[in-house]
């Protein structure tokens, strides 16, 4: 039986994470934390943390994981350079899958976005539009992001360089290097994403659209149990090497 932690255990994807552990035969949930509550002891309790909270958060877990020398599956989204450091580091000691995404049709859009603009080559734009609940904070989503660091190494730019976050005034004509990144905010959307690309007389679209959080909460599970049944020790994965897409 797989003892899992679950952090933000009172919030939406906690909630939706402790549904699908409840369904699951080979899984339970060992603890719940959120805001307040002990970290420390909570993980006493535990053979894998699942965490899909924020990055506020993220510093604590991480040192509480590697002192503990428990498996970390993190969903969390919008981590700054010294965190991604962190994360990394950390996997030197723990095994971590960290992902944009737990979803398996998402992950599947990585492939396909790859793939796709491989095969169309450079003669199309590119453009990434996203849509999200109004109450995430971070901005493009995470998922967004990855998709345009696809397109980006595909066609050998930066992201950081070379995406351009939304359109305003009299910005010119579109270059032919720059991909176009968009967030929009409303309402109850647990996430949809789409990567367009634009060639002269036809246009080719990918889309995922999740309808409920069980989707990257399944994910996640199935991210835990991957670490268990490969017998991992240490290694920073994603939800692409859970897949078997690498």
């Amino acid at each position: 039986m797989l003892n899992i932690l679950i952090t933000g255990f009172r919030g939406r994807m906690g909630q939706a994470v402790a549904t699908a552990v409840s369904e699951d035969q080979e899984a339970r949930v060992a603890a719940g934390i959120d805001l307040g509550d002990s970290l420390e002891e909570a993980l006493k309790k535990c053979d894998t943390v699942i965490d899909f909270t924020l990055p506020s958060f993220t510093n604590e877990l991480i040192e509480a994981c590697v002192e503990a020398e428990i498996p970390l599956i993190m969903g969390t989204t919008g981590h700054d350079a010294k965190q991604i450091k962190l994360i990394e580091d950390a996997s030197k000691t723990i095994p971590i899958v960290h992902a944009p995404n737990f979803s398996v049709g998402v992950n599947t859009l990585f492939w396909l976005t790859r793939r796709t603009a491989e095969i169309l080559g450079e003669g199309f734009d590119l453009e990434v539009v996203e849509m999200h609940h109004r109450h995430k904070l971070d901005a493009p989503s995470g998922t967004a992001r990855r998709l345009a660091e696809i397109l980006a190494d595909v066609r050998e730019l930066s992201y950081e360089t070379d995406c351009r976050h939304g359109r305003h005034g009299d910005v010119g004509a579109r270059t032919g290097t720059e991909i176009g990144v968009h967030a929009l905010r409303g309402g109850d959307v647990v996430g949809d994403h789409t990567v367009i690309y634009a060639g002269n007389g036809e246009r080719v679209e990918l889309t995922h659209k999740a309808s409920s959080r069980l989707t990257f909460a399944n994910g996640a599970l199935r991210a835990a149990k991957w670490i268990r049944s490969e017998g991992l020790k240490t290694g920073l994965f994603d939800m692409q090497d859970v897949l078997g897409l690498k």
